[in-house]
Formats: structure tokens, C-alpha cells, sequence
């Protein structure tokens, strides 16, 4: 998988990024933007090695011993790696401007980090990346649905900083099978989500799985109820980078702490090229039958998935931004005074069988059974089973017609101590395979929980 790589091949001093600045016309007041503060770095690219914090990364071996002629047993070597802490870096960085940001990214995670542009006003990025002078990555997703104009506006930013944009696309089978069983835009009655996960969230996920880092252009300002709280830096809470498991990807939002009028101030003031599609009342740009021009007064994501609830207008790709509101006690399994669960249900989609209590209870005493099962004891509220619910569902397709079903079972709340007694719940999710001729269900050990990982685990004790 290629990405595209800026035509700048070294590292520049702290002065090429002023000088950058005083190059521009006039005199511009871009706030927050403009308040970078020299700092120092080193001219060439940093060789360090960084471990995300929630891994836990213990020291490890080399194995490459050069051999003695005296055949004496050489000593392990330990190679040290050290552990980042990003939400101390988070609250270091939260007042610093965007291209002091983008910088710091750039420098910790050189060619392991890659710029995700959407093709609306998140060109900002790009120009950010280009003024540091540092060598950087673009991807975009092409759902197949964008708008003529975002499409041009594509090869306008590609020749403009002398860039190649890679595009990742969404499998042909899968868009296939969605569009002739329920229609070209089944979206209109059912939501967006099923669309959004084979044309966007898949090939996201495929994108990142190369990657130890990437960039985003969320701000706190642009969607009610799921933005607010964006950090500029985080340990990406939904997908995976390079290394696999949850916390190994790293996700940097430069921007999150500037207005949208600022980025449109910094646009103007640097003559970067911007998508045709603004000046005909476009915000937010998406996909073209998801989007449309906003009335003056009107936020800027009202024009995307205009049909749905305002509040949570997220396709998947920042879906760890949405929180539950007056929840208490997650980590007990806690509910509402009613009895209810405050959170939308999980892995709901026909080919994930959502299993009672007496089912699940069923499905133990079995000791021979017709199918083998795959089942996942989950919380709605947990943000490994949301993050892991495109990966689950994506399984239950492909085991579709195999004779291994997959299934779910809400184990929080007053089914939590059931769980930890008789289905081996430690934490959530816990992945189960029922195997077809013996009693005991065996406990998938790993974190890893894309779809090759989980595929393998089913494949192994069939």
C-alpha cells in the first residue's frame, strides 16, 4: 500500500517555518494559527522509536548475536523502548498553534504517519505539513459517490504542492452485494452506517493497519454532541496502527483547537487551492448524496445525513468521539434508574444471532452441537466493543452460510456475575468459539480483534 509522499526530502530549521510566514501578503491576524513559538529540533528526521502508552511495551530482544570462535554463549541484548505518554503531550501541546502541532507529528513519526484528507477544508493540513518542511504522507478515501468538484479539486491540490495522493477504495464485492441487495441508496431508510462502513470505515481500516500515527482535521466546533472534547493529540480509541492491538495507533488533530473562521482566514491569507463546492453553500463535504448546501444560520454538519438525529453525525471514521451522556460506573455494567441502557445496541445486523439468557445457557449445556458458535460477551458502552463492531460484523458476513454461526450476548449489567462465572468474562468484549463436539467454549486470547485475526482464531479450531 502506497501513500503519497511530498516532493520535500529534508528537514528544515526552526527559521525556514518563520521565514515561511513573513513571506505571505500583508499582514494577517490568524489568532491562534498564526501564534506558533520557535523551538528546537534537530535538522535530520528523529530515528526514535516510540511505544504507545496503553501497550504496555516491555523490553525487547535482539536476537542477532554475532557468532564467538569460541562458541561462548553471547549475553541478551535489551533493546530499551520508551513509553509516550499522550495525554501529557495533549495537554502540553493544547495551547500550541497548528503548524507547531503538525511539526511535532512530523517529527516524531516520520514515514509511519500519513495525512487523511477528506477534500474539503482540511487542505489546511496539507499546507500546514508543507510549511514545516518536513517530507509527509497524504491518503483519501474515493467512496465512489464524491461530487464531480471534489474529484478536480483533488488533482488541483496534487499539482499545486507537487504531491501524489493515494486513494484507497472500497472492495468491488462488497459494494456489489450492498448495492443489489438493498438498492443504490438504502441509506435514506435504514442510515448511513452500513454504507459509510464498506466505503469508508473498511478501506480507513485497511489504511491504518500500515501506520503507527495519522492526522485528522476534527475541531471542537464542527459537530454538536461528538466533537467537543477533541484532543490534539490521543491514542486513537477505534483503530489499529501498524503493530496491531488496541493502542497501537496514534491520532493527531492540529486543528482542534481553531474556529472555522480561522481556517478560512489562514486559507485566504496563504492562496491554497479550496474545493469548488464552498461557494455554492457547502460546509461539510462528504458524499454527494449525503451532502448538501446549509442556509445561512445553520451549523455546517446540518448539511451532512440531513435525516438524522443532529446530534450524532459521525460515518464510523471518528466514531470513538461519541459519548454517552449521564452514565456513571461503566466498568460495573451500570444502567439507568429505568432499568434501560442508555447506549444504542451493538452488531446489530441479521447475520449476528442476539442471544437471551436461556440461550446462551442452552448453548453451554450442548455437548454435541449441529453448528459450532462464535459468540461475543459485550457492553454497548465499552469502547473496545464499539471499536471492534466493523470487524465483528464484517466476520459474521464472511461465516454467512458456513455452518458456524456468530452471535452476541450483552453480559454487563445484572448478567455480568453469570458471565465471569460460567463464560470466562474478564473484561469486555470476550470472544467465544463453541466448538462443535465438545462442551467447553474455548476464549479467544489475543486483543487483536481485525477480521484476518479473528478468521484465523475460527479457522484454527474447526
Amino acid at each position: 500500500m502506497a501513500f503519497a509522499v511530498s516532493s520535500s526530502s529534508t528537514a528544515v530549521h526552526t527559521s525556514s517555518l518563520s521565514t515561511s510566514f513573513e513571506q505571505t501578503k500583508g499582514t494577517v491576524n490568524f489568532g491562534q494559527i498564526g501564534s506558533f513559538q520557535p523551538f528546537d529540533r534537530p535538522v535530520l528526521p528523529s530515528r526514535r522509536r516510540w511505544a504507545v502508552k496503553p501497550l504496555n511495551a516491555e523490553p525487547k530482544r535482539n536476537d542477532s548475536i554475532v557468532p564467538s570462535a569460541t562458541n561462548l554463549i553471547a549475553p541478551d541484548v535489551v533493546e530499551k523502548v520508551e513509553v509516550e505518554d499522550f495525554e501529557e503531550l495533549a495537554k502540553e501541546l493544547e495551547n500550541a498553534s497548528p503548524l507547531q502541532v503538525m511539526d511535532k507529528a512530523l517529527e516524531k513519526f516520520g514515514n509511519d504517519i500519513a495525512i487523511a484528507f477528506s477534500g474539503a477544508e482540511d487542505v489546511a493540513l496539507i499546507e500546514y505539513a508543507h510549511l514545516t518542511g518536513r517530507p509527509y504522507r497524504v491518503f483519501s478515501l474515493d467512496t465512489g459517490r464524491l461530487n464531480p468538484e471534489t474529484y478536480k479539486f483533488f488533482d488541483e491540490v496534487e499539482k499545486h504542492y507537487g504531491i501524489r495522493i493515494e486513494y484507497m477504495f472500497p472492495d468491488a464485492v462488497e459494494v456489489q452485494d450492498l448495492v443489489r441487495t438493498k438498492g443504490l441508496f438504502s441509506f435514506y431508510e435504514d442510515g448511513h452506517q452500513e454504507c459509510c462502513r464498506v466505503r469508508k470505515v473498511r478501506p480507513l481500516r485497511r489504511a491504518l493497519k500500515g501506520l503507527r500515527a495519522w492526522i485528522t482535521g476534527q475541531r471542537k466546533d464542527q459537530s454538536p454532541g461528538t466533537r467537543s472534547e477533541v484532543p490534539v493529540v490521543q491514542v486513537d480509541p477505534v483503530f489499529e496502527g501498524l503493530n496491531g492491538g488496541v493502542g497501537s495507533l496514534v491520532k493527531w488533530n492540529p486543528v482542534a483547537n481553531v474556529k472555522g473562521n480561522d481556517i478560512w482566514n489562514f486559507l485566504r491569507a496563504m492562496d491554497v487551492p479550496v474545493n469548488s463546492l464552498h461557494a455554492k453553500g457547502y460546509i461539510s463535504i462528504g458524499c454527494e448524496p449525503c451532502t448538501r448546501p446549509v442556509l445561512p444560520g445553520q451549523h455546517e454538519r446540518e448539511g451532512r445525513w440531513w435525516w438524522e438525529d443532529a446530534k450524532a453525525k459521525e460515518c464510523g471514521l471518528h466514531k470513538g468521539n461519541i459519548k454517552e451522556e449521564n452514565l456513571n460506573g461503566h466498568g460495573n455494567g451500570a444502567v439507568h434508574a429505568n432499568g434501560t441502557a442508555p447506549d444504542a445496541d451493538l452488531f446489530t445486523t441479521a447475520d449476528v444471532v442476539n442471544l437471551s439468557r436461556p440461550g446462551i445457557e442452552n448453548l453451554l449445556k450442548m455437548e454435541n452441537r449441529k453448528e459450532a458458535w462464535v459468540v461475543v460477551l459485550y457492553a454497548p458502552w465499552c469502547r473496545f466493543c464499539q471499536a471492534m463492531e466493523g470487524s465483528y460484523v464484517e466476520l459474521a458476513e464472511k461465516l454467512a452460510g458456513s455452518g458456524i454461526k456468530v452471535a452476541k450476548f450483552r453480559a454487563d449489567g445484572d448478567e455480568k456475575a453469570f458471565a465471569q462465572k460460567e463464560l470466562q468474562l474478564g473484561s469486555f468484549p470476550t470472544i467465544l468459539f463453541f466448538p462443535k463436539h465438545s462442551p467447553r467454549p474455548v476464549k479467544y486470547p489475543s486483543e487483536k480483534r481485525d477480521v484476518d485475526s479473528l478468521m484465523a482464531f475460527v479457522n484454527a479450531l474447526l
